[in-house]
């Protein structure tokens, strides 16, 4: 699969009549038993899934352009191209479509472009079986070749066979001699025939004309009939423009000099379609698609040819960052890597990211830092033309450059920072800039097209980089105009608070809406003046809220930030008013949504001067709200710790029998007289048994702790002692096990007190409440007691 001659790109033709890349692959010819025919298969270069599988159709046209493409339809409205990297294997190809369809492979189009009604007509008139019979090319035909011409484009057969009699004769260069002829007569009529005779060629929609047409040699004298339309009292200065207005500006000199024709006739092929041809109508529509995908493929070949040549691309980087480069050199380089990147998006995904990655490495981002602070308003906004390139490619590169900048700048002069500082400091009275930065730093900084690796999450670091890096800058003018607690109503302000609302709308809605008019100052102001707050503040605190993002609801619950929103309704009092519906709607939403940790906070903190709020009651369900969640808390941590108390028991069985009473380690049980075993064994059981069953009644904080085979000794862990804070040296508890009926067991030679340890004793099984004890009184290692021998 390494043969280039067989590397492709797949294209499908779109709706807007747009090429779209279906990928990048190596093509072949074989015989598809499903299709029971010879087919096309492109498999993909990449994992080399199917990109294409058709079967070559006896009876389609296939058309061969510009040596490198093949373009067919396989069915109403569904166009397909295969662009070849090399003329070679084009070629191939084109001789297997021809043998499959017995054509000679000398032909640009292997059949017919019509539809079955069209071709039964044309079938009952002989005249059409042959070539159309082109006029002499003579100044008094003109009038008959343009009246042939319009006739045929309603017809596909003949247009189609009218293209073959114009190529096949040289007819067109003929046509354009007569132009000059016509121009130096000044035969206005002859001129008007010229125009309609070229405007209906264009129509026929082929590019085998196109190339003659285009060529250096024709295309200004295509132009120049053009300039003639007979609707038009005085012609038009089209060549005029395009030699003299629109000179061509090498910003570096190009030494190829395939690729700087190919940049002339992209330009002006493109002016012919977008100035001098007239909008087509509904009828027209089609006519005039050979002529877009002409124009594509150019642009895919000029940004192939600049990008594989980094001796051009080094030096156009050298001179933009170069501070002796003069303001009108760096514009002009700018506006060239603005039309470069334009190029760029006719490039196939895999191709565009090569070509960013280029532009990465050659070092397109610190340029782009050097001149988005420049004063060039021009060379600013082609910047943020660039810029938005980037961003829309590639976001998380972007952050990877300005994370990394980071180490070795300034925060001033971060480009992220520039961008806002460019954002805030627009002049336009429409905002166009601004609003376009605001659209770019959302995308940098929205979580949601951010990647999570295993070795590293961008959301994390990236967001603490923008908090330390740059929220000071984003903020700065918010911070300046409320230092005083006043809300200043100037542009500045009123441009910033919608900057900073469109900055951090997020990305999706929410059932509850914060309000969007203005709230003026008397409205806000209490009788307290500190505890002013702007209604810029408001809403973006409640759009943070409505993100329900626990990272900011933290933020806001460490820093308070409740407080001066409580105090600001507090201070309200009474009044009916904007504020008190957006403060009432805020927390409203929190207790709708069940933000818990939010709702915790509040009533925490909040509650007893919110309590006598009853004219909502949002407060009160607030509280409702919390309690119920502090039960179904509770009641999970009883579930949790009763199960855990059952498996410890049933651990603490298992250990009575196999403790080892060899155990090594000093003993701390005083040595009692062993009883029998074959007497006190079922005994013992079954009072350990009775013992276990009566404990999960009892408080679960009463733990069992064994100090002899016969008896139980239990530590409670709110003991006098303990909540006295002293630190107990004995057991001063011990009870008999009792026997089923209540009765003291008949072995009652029980110890009356225990040697103490170091630390105090512990149960078999530790549980969260004995923590606080253990680290009080762990300076030694704990040792269970056992069994004594």
């Amino acid at each position: 699969m390494s043969d280039t001659r067989r590397r492709v790109k797949v294209y499908t033709l779109n709706e807007d009549r747009q090429w779209d890349d279906r990928g990048t692959g190596h093509v072949s010819s074989t015989y598809v038993e499903e299709l029971k025919g010879m087919s096309l298969l492109v498999r993909a270069e990449s994992d080399g899934s199917l990109l294409l599988e058709s079967k070559i159709n006896p009876n389609t046209a296939y058309q061969k352009q510009q040596d490198t493409l093949i373009v067919w339809s396989e069915a109403e409205n569904y166009d397909l191209a295969l662009s070849f990297q090399e003329k070679a294997g084009c070629d191939e190809i084109w001789e297997k479509i021809c043998q499959v369809q017995g054509k000679d492979p000398s032909v640009e189009v292997t059949q017919d472009l019509i539809d079955e009604s069209e071709e039964e007509r044309f079938e009952e008139m002989p005249e059409t079986s042959h070539l159309i019979d082109l006029p002499t090319c003579e100044l008094n035909k003109l009038e008959e070749i343009a009246d042939l011409v319009t006739s045929v484009l309603s017809s596909p057969i003949r247009r189609e066979k009218l293209a073959l009699a114009l190529e096949n004769e040289g007819y067109i260069k003929k046509l354009l001699q007569l132009f000059q002829a016509c121009e130096n007569l000044e035969n206005t009529e002859g001129l008007h025939h010229l125009y309609e005779i070229i405007r209906g060629i264009l129509f026929l929609n082929k590019a085998t004309l196109f190339e003659v047409m285009f060529s250096d040699e024709c295309i200004m004298d295509v132009v120049g009939c053009l300039e003639y339309d007979p609707a038009l009292a005085q012609p038009k200065r089209h060549r005029e423009f395009l030699t003299k207005t629109a000179k061509f500006k090498e910003v570096i000199p190009i030494t190829d000099s395939e690729l700087r024709q190919k940049i002339h006739q992209t330009y002006r092929v493109q002016y012919i379609q977008d100035i001098i041809l007239p909008t087509p109508s509904v009828f027209e529509e089609n006519f005039l698609s050979t002529l877009t995908s002409f124009i594509f493929f150019n642009k895919v070949e000029i940004v192939s040819m600049l990008q594989e040549d980094e001796k051009f691309l080094s030096e156009v980087f050298a001179q933009l960052t170069d501070e002796a480069t003069d303001d009108d050199k760096r514009r002009e380089l700018v506006n060239f890597f603005k039309e470069f990147c334009a190029f760029s998006q006719t490039l196939q995904p895999q191709n565009r990211d090569a070509f960013f990655k280029t532009l990465a490495k050659l070092g397109i981002l610190p340029a782009l830092e050097i001149v988005m602070g420049m004063d060039d308003l021009q060379v600013r906004s082609a910047a943020t033309d660039i810029f938005s390139y980037l961003v829309e490619f590639s976001p998380s590169m972007v952050r990877e450059f300005v994370m990394q900048e980071a180490q070795q700048s300034d925060d001033d002069i971060l480009l992220i920072n520039v961008v806002i500082e460019q954002m805030i400091c627009d002049t336009d009275p429409e905002l166009g800039g601004a609003v376009q930065l605001m659209g770019l730093l959302r995308t940098l900084i929205d979580p949601e097209n951010m990647l999570a690796t295993t070795n590293k999450t961008e959301k994390s670091e990236f967001l603490n980089f923008f908090y330390n890096h740059c929220m000071h800058v984003l903020t700065a003018p918010l911070l300046t105009n409320t230092s005083e607690d006043k809300c200043e109503k100037d542009f500045f302000l009123k441009h910033y608070r919608y900057s900073w609302s469109f900055v951090c709308t997020p990305s999706h809605s929410h059932s509850h809406s914060t309000p969007s008019s203005s709230i003026s100052q008397d409205n806000i102001v209490g009788s307290n003046k500190n505890n002013t707050i702007c209604p810029g503040a408001l809403r973006f605190m409640r759009r943070i809220i409505g993100l329900k993002d626990e990272f900011y609801n933290r933020y806001i619950t460490k820093g308070n930030l409740f407080e001066p929103v409580i105090n600001a309704l507090l201070d309200n009092g009474t009044r009916y008013n904007l504020l008190n519906s957006a403060v009432i709607e805020l927390f409203e939403f929190i207790r709708v949504e069940d933000i818990k940790s939010l709702t915790a906070h509040i009533v925490e903190n909040f509650y007893k001067a919110l309590e006598s709020i009853e004219y909502v009651q949002t407060f009160k369900g607030l509280k409702t709200k919390y309690e119920q969640e502090k039960d179904r808390q509770n009641q999970k941590l009883n579930s949790n710790r009763f199960r855990r108390d059952a498996k410890a028991l049933e651990e603490d069985e298992e250990m009575w029998f196999n403790e080892d009473e060899e155990e090594e380690g000093k003993a701390v049980v005083a040595p009692v007289e062993k009883p029998k075993p074959e007497d006190d064994f079922p005994d013992n059981y079954e009072k350990f048994m009775e013992t276990k069953k009566a404990k999960e009644s009892e408080d679960k904080e009463n733990l069992p702790k064994r100090t002899s085979p016969g008896g139980f000794k239990f530590t409670f862990s709110h003991s006098a002692s303990a909540a006295n804070g002293t630190n107990s040296k004995s057991v001063v508890a011990q009870i008999p096990p009792a026997t089923s009926n209540g009765s003291s067991s008949k072995t009652t030679n029980l110890p009356t007190s225990v040697t103490a340890t170091k630390g105090s004793l512990v149960g078999l099984v530790d549980y969260p409440d004995d923590e606080e004890e253990d680290e009080e009184e762990e300076s030694s290692p704990r040792k269970r007691p056992r069994l004594g021998s």
